[in-house]
């Protein structure tokens, strides 16, 4: 952090189908001093918006360029296909990219799958936006295979969804840019990951362990080593002192 007047703040980027809400819950719960300011983007920006200092961190979809960009990975999701709900594809729990060969398939713009060919036959534009794309998917243009999310996200009641198998998933990622590692972002980092509010942020700091105590005997005698006199005689031999207490009387020969 630098030595500027200026109060902290953090601001989060996150693509379309992404819900932040839980990890700004915690940041909320042990930072509430450091206002987070949430940064909708769209998947084809976020890289530019990091790089460009318009966020501290995000939430994006990979690949990222990593030259640039640290990035964590999170989870991977389903990709499905939107369809209506009276199509035949409604009728089964899940396809392959082979069944959709004939369908008029939509590819929008901000497409956030990485095809190296899109499955069925293309439509003859190509929508603008996703919103766009389902917009004719209810119209009966043609289908759009989405991550689960984005179909979820842009839900409508005539419509619904599928898997697809055979089919790039979409993978979210934590994504900052790699020369502004802040404290800030460490911290948030910990709690993407999960860590507990006592720990270090990831700094591999372990603290010092206070030595141990030995516990108060309260003067009570300690159990004699092996070899010791004890001021008591044994039964045989002649470990104890002359003179001492009278132990048992040994019978005479």
């Amino acid at each position: 952090m630098t030595g500027s007047e200026v109060s902290p703040s953090f601001r989060l980027a996150y693509v379309p189908g992404v819900t932040p809400s839980k990890w700004v819950r915690i940041w909320n719960e042990r930072l509430p001093d450091v206002p987070l300011t949430l940064i909708a983007v769209s998947a084809a920006e976020a890289s530019e918006v990091l790089l460009g200092g318009g966020a501290d961190a995000g939430f994006v979809r990979l690949p990222v360029d990593r030259t640039a960009l640290s990035a964590i990975p999170l989870y991977t999701e389903t990709t499905v296909v939107v369809i209506p709900k009276d199509h035949v594809v409604a009728a089964v729990d899940e396809v392959s990219a082979e069944d959709l060969a004939d369908e008029i398939m939509l590819h929008p713009l901000d497409d956030s799958l990485d095809w190296e060919r899109p499955p069925g036959q293309p439509a003859i534009e190509r929508p603008a936006t996703t919103a766009d794309a389902i917009e004719l998917v209810a119209a009966g243009v043609g289908l759009l295979v989405v991550p689960q999310s984005l179909a979820r996200l842009h839900h409508r009641k005539d419509l619904t969804y599928r898997p697809v198998s055979d089919v790039p998933e979409s993978r979210v990622a934590l994504s900052w840019p790699e020369e502004a590692t802040t404290d800030l972002v460490e911290d948030f980092i910990g709690i993407v990951r999960g860590r507990t509010v006592n720990s270090s942020r990831g700094r591999a700091q372990t603290p010092a362990q206070p030595q141990r105590k030995r516990p108060d005997t309260g003067g009570a005698r300690r159990k004699p080593t092996a070899g010791k006199a004890t001021g008591k005689s044994p039964r045989s031999g002649s470990g104890g002192p002359k003179g001492g207490k009278r132990g048992k009387p040994r019978r005479r020969s």
